[in-house]
């Protein structure tokens, strides 16, 4: 997981607890949830698409490329 990901996973948790702070101090919202809910669904996003970078198979070097030598 890069640090990009850790970092935003971190946030989602921390305003997890906020949201869940100010709900049982002052009640309920349904659109501090409705923007945890969409936090989290990106926070998802990020993780899944950090993990499909790493398990991406190399791609061999075109023939012609940099290394190759002229014919």
């Amino acid at each position: 997981m890069s640090g990009s990901t850790k970092a935003m996973a971190y946030v989602t948790c921390a305003v997890l607890v906020l949201i869940t702070a100010y709900t049982v101090a002052l009640g309920s919202s349904g659109w501090l949830w409705f923007g945890w809910i969409v936090l989290g669904i990106a926070t998802i996003g990020m993780a899944a698409a950090d993990s499909a970078d790493s398990t991406a198979v190399p791609r061999r070097p075109r023939a012609g490329g940099p290394g190759s030598a002229p014919r």
